[in-house]
């Protein structure tokens, strides 16, 4: 069985159709989605509805992206502010315009029952953000950092290649878990599609909520999987406000 780790997706549904097939899954293949399945993409309710069919077939795990968090207080009716709006949310909107109320509660069903984080057996987390407790995600006060953090992810990037978890100035973060996976700041800030890797923390945000690539991840072997560039896929400015 492979432990396959999949990026943020963003609406992109031709380029989750197509990272599925190039890393052949099958029901053997234990899927964790890293979160944000919402909004950018003009394609969201396709995403959610193929990953609520997945559940039938294969061996899923699902956690929770800030994009997710806010789309489902969206099809739960609460004012949505134009932040949101502009940051993706008016794609969502659109997309969900003819969407009757009983195929709404279903996906309003998915959204509720993600989960913030996932640590396995191996000490390996995985989640869509970060988390800011020094004693890990165990003790983390604001579950909300689960899905909005930023600051594991630049405290590695800012840390040393060189420095040895034993200096005193390493980050007590970066020593809890064997490694962490997350999504949630696109790869395309540091000039890459590709997954990044610092330290203990591995980056699969590569893009598709923007101009970049879906990744699928092995974790074991750490050969990936990627779909053409998400543009691809659609008419010029389609898939984005």
């Amino acid at each position: 069985m492979r432990t396959l780790v999949i990026g943020d997706i963003h609406g992109a549904y031709a380029a989750l159709l197509e990272v599925l097939e190039r890393a052949q899954v099958t029901p053997d293949d234990l899927l964790i989605f890293l979160g944000d399945y919402a909004d950018r993409g003009k394609h969201t309710p396709e995403v959610l509805g193929k990953l609520i069919a997945l559940q039938q077939t294969h061996q899923v795990i699902y956690l929770r992206g800030n994009h997710d968090a806010l789309c489902c207080d969206f099809l739960l009716g609460k004012p949505m502010s134009e932040l949101w709006r502009s940051h993706g949310g008016k794609a969502t909107e659109e997309a969900y315009k003819h969407y009757s109320k009983e195929d709404k509660q279903l996906h309003i069903d998915f959204l509720q029952s993600l989960r913030n984080y996932l640590l396995d057996g191996q000490n390996r987390l995985f989640l869509h953000a970060g988390f800011t407790d020094q004693g890990g995600v165990e003790q983390e006060f604001f579950i909300e950092n689960f899905y909005w953090d930023r600051t594991l992810w630049e405290v590695a990037l800012a840390t040393p290649e060189d420095m040895e978890p034993t200096n005193r100035y390493f980050p007590k973060r970066l020593t809890l878990y064997k490694e962490i996976y997350i999504g949630h700041t696109p790869t395309l800030r540091y000039g890459t599609d590709q997954p990044m890797m610092c330290h203990n923390v591995w980056n699969l945000d590569t893009g598709a909520g923007a101009t970049g690539r879906l990744t699928l991840m092995d974790i074991d072997t750490k050969k990936f999987w990627q779909s053409d560039p998400v543009m691809s896929f659609y008419p010029e400015k389609e898939i984005f406000d």
